[in-house]
């Protein structure tokens, strides 16, 4: 019985690209919309202190999960090694603090990143606001970008956009449309990073507008419940999007 459980111990031990497989490494990087509670989060822990090993929670509960899951489903012989990294509540600033550690440690083939809308919601919520800098929010990013391609020049890079809607308690609020017209920039400011440095675009914006378009009977809260969270039927279609336009 003490061999059983030293065995075990080992393995549970083990780090989770040794479970995992030989394959590409694939990360996810973002906030709360990428967390979905992944690591047994309660309380947007950060990565060190969540549970690394747990595969009933490993990959948390949104898009990404789905995007491993197909993938690991129907290319079990790729042996994919996928990490979540999304922390809820992060800013650009966050992704920065951490990027060595949840990023460049990893050294991930592929790199996913969708952030922005939290740098919005908390300049909303500043009691003296002055104008957004935008300016400087896409030199950071940027930056970040440079970073990341000149410390593993062979990763593919790819942006995804934030998207907001008018529905729960965001869509209800009176800053409203400037949240929308923030978030649209960011996507925009995004685009153009992603253009000039010939990367792997996902339009989750327009993803998202197009689908209002094409269920106009549908309330708004059937696709993203508070105005900045996405339901698992905005999820799925993140994930089929994501799928399309990455190939592994």
């Amino acid at each position: 019985m003490k061999k059983v459980v030293f065995f075990l111990f080992i393995i549970l031990s083990l780090p989770l690209s040794a479970q995992q497989g030989t394959g590409k490494k694939v990360l996810f990087i973002g906030d709360s919309v990428t967390d979905g509670g992944w690591g047994n989060d309660v309380a947007g822990l950060p990565s060190s202190e969540r549970n690394h090993w747990d595969w009933n929670h490993l990959f948390g509960s949104g898009y990404m999960y789905l995007c491993a899951s197909h993938f690991m489903g129907k290319e079990p012989e790729k042996e994919l090694q996928f990490y979540n990294r999304g922390i809820s509540g992060n800013t650009l600033k966050n992704l920065e603090d951490r990027w060595q550690s949840d990023c460049l440690d990893i050294q991930a083939d592929v790199i996913s990143i969708l952030v922005g809308t939290n740098d919005i919601h908390f300049w909303l919520e500043e009691k003296e606001k002055k104008p957004f800098d935008y300016a400087s929010w896409e030199a950071r990013y940027r930056a970040l970008i440079d970073k990341t391609i000149k410390d593993n020049p062979k990763c593919q890079v790819i942006l995804c956009t934030p998207f907001v809607a008018k529905a729960g308690w965001a869509g209800e609020a009176d800053n409203y449309p400037e949240r929308e017209k923030a978030v649209r920039k960011l996507a925009a400011i995004i685009k153009q990073i992603a253009k000039d440095n010939k990367l792997t675009l996902i339009p989750f914006d327009e993803m998202f507008d197009e689908t209002l378009k094409k269920y106009p009977d549908i309330p708004v809260n059937h696709w993203c419940w508070d105005g900045i969270h996405p339901t698992p039927a905005t999820h799925q279609r993140m994930a089929d999007l994501w799928i399309e336009k990455c190939g592994l």
